[in-house]
């Protein structure tokens, strides 16, 4: 069989990085992963692939077409149907977790997941068949008070303002306003309601003239005078914590709408208490959430300086997480940050660059005959928490500053006949092109200021 050369390449719908951009993504996960814990959320992960009639409790929709099914070469030498689904997202996952394992979990139970989900996307610029998803939910056995619907802000704030990515603003929403409002107009029927809900969620997106020829046209039908009342009422934003309280107090009308707005002005009043600055929310009446399991609180996260992006993270209040899986009503409120898509945004609107090494120091190997020497000085680095890479090979210096320079590491730390007999090294700061010598006993304590100098001023 003639050997041919197979050329390499990524499958398309997939964000493969390279090593120092990799490091940047990981610390995105970091910060995110630091502050759901922070908020005392625990882990849990699931596997890649659920059984089919498990994962796919929905038939003929949307989701389905994009579902990557699962068979092993066994399976399909039989003819057989796929048992196994890739996940698409972590919400189903959860669902069946919480329902497999409810008499074993303690309630509320609050949960963080950051694994990877798999959806059969066209393939175009900046949308992703495989991707990070980051989720926390708290999920409630019979009832949950809506203060925990105030929680997920307070997160939302924490992990974005650690990110350091600009201004933002978490705008939120009920979905229960939204409903009782419409019934106010005489659009009760469910599935109507919901389809208006749907498109009223694209409002930020599409626009106003988009959203008022979509209303009147032939799948809704609404009259001019209702589209016009629809238009105005979502088109309302808050500009204080004083103007949504306000807003909220002026809602009158049926009891769903009451309620909707009841609830919304209890999670605006917890905010300042759970520490989010009024600056960083908003009432929003266009916010919908297209998905139709959300029943209460909406959340979507948008940008201050960059709305072109889109919500960065989303969520609301859902009632029966495990309703396909389980007797118990265990409703439930949540976020997700979707991080792939979210990364790569970012680095494309120039709000992220590529990161530092996270190897610190690399030690130089002078001659052969100083290789012991200068593993143990990579040992005393290490123990005193740098990450330290050691030169193994003896090369000419030229070529071992081109590599540090390359790799991205900061420090080249060199030990020769001269700096071992005055038991001193040399440490060349490749970043700011300084040299300078060192007693080899306070050389970690050197190396420590230097970064935290570093780290000081990337906080700023």
């Amino acid at each position: 069989m003639e050997f041919r050369l197979i050329k390499p390449r990524t499958p398309p719908g997939v964000m493969e990085l390279l090593p120092r951009d990799q490091i940047a993504f990981q610390r995105m996960l970091d910060v995110i992963r630091r502050n759901f814990e922070r908020f005392g959320f625990l882990p849990v992960e699931t596997p890649v692939f659920e059984l089919s009639d498990v994962l796919l409790t929905k038939t003929g929709g949307e989701t389905e077409r994009q579902v990557y099914f699962v068979q092993s070469t066994g399976s399909l030498e039989q003819g057989g149907q796929p048992e196994l689904a890739l996940r698409f997202d972590l919400t189903v996952p959860l669902a069946r977790y919480v329902a497999e394992h409810e008499h074993d979990l303690a309630f509320p139970f609050r949960r963080y997941q950051m694994q990877r989900v798999y959806r059969g996307e066209r393939a175009q610029r900046g949308r992703f068949r495989e991707f990070y998803q980051c989720d926390i939910d708290v999920i409630g056995k019979d009832s949950l008070s809506v203060r925990y619907d105030a929680e997920m802000p307070a997160v939302i704030y924490s992990v974005f303002s650690e990110l350091g990515i600009g201004p933002f603003t978490v705008h939120l929403n009920n979905r229960k306003l939204l409903r009782g409002f419409f019934e106010g107009l005489g659009i009760a029927d469910g599935e109507r309601q919901m389809a208006v809900l749907r498109e009223v969620d694209k409002l930020d997106k599409r626009g106003t003239d988009h959203v008022r020829a979509t209303l009147q046209g032939e799948g809704f039908g609404l009259s001019e005078a209702t589209t016009d009342q629809i238009l105005s009422f979502v088109q309302m934003r808050s500009t204080s914590h004083a103007d949504a309280l306000a807003r909220l107090d002026a809602m009158q009308g049926n009891q769903t709408l009451a309620q909707g707005a009841a609830e919304l002005r209890e999670v605006i009043e917890l905010l300042r208490a759970n520490g989010v600055p009024e600056k960083n929310y908003a009432i929003n009446f266009s916010i919908a959430r297209g998905l139709d399991y959300y029943t209460g609180t909406v959340y979507e996260t948008i940008l201050d300086d960059f709305p072109q992006i889109g919500s960065i993270c989303s969520g609301g209040r859902y009632e029966n997480l495990a309703g396909h899986y389980s007797k118990s009503h265990l409703p439930g409120v949540g976020i997700s940050i979707g991080a792939t898509r979210l990364f790569w945004q970012l680095r494309e609107a120039g709000i992220l660059s590529t990161a530092e090494s996270s190897v610190e120091a690399l030690v130089g190997l002078m001659d052969e005959s100083r290789l012991g020497q200068s593993m143990a000085l990579a040992q005393l680095l290490r123990a005193g928490g740098i990450n330290t890479e050691v030169q193994l090979e003896a090369k000419k210096l030229a070529k071992q500053f081109q590599y540090a320079d390359r790799a991205g590491i900061r420090f080249m730390v060199l030990v020769g006949e001269d700096e071992a007999a005055r038991g001193v090294v040399t440490v060349k700061d490749l970043r700011r092109q300084e040299q300078f010598e060192v007693p080899q006993a306070e050389l970690v304590a050197a190396l420590k200021v230097e970064l935290e100098q570093q780290r000081a001023m990337q906080e700023r």
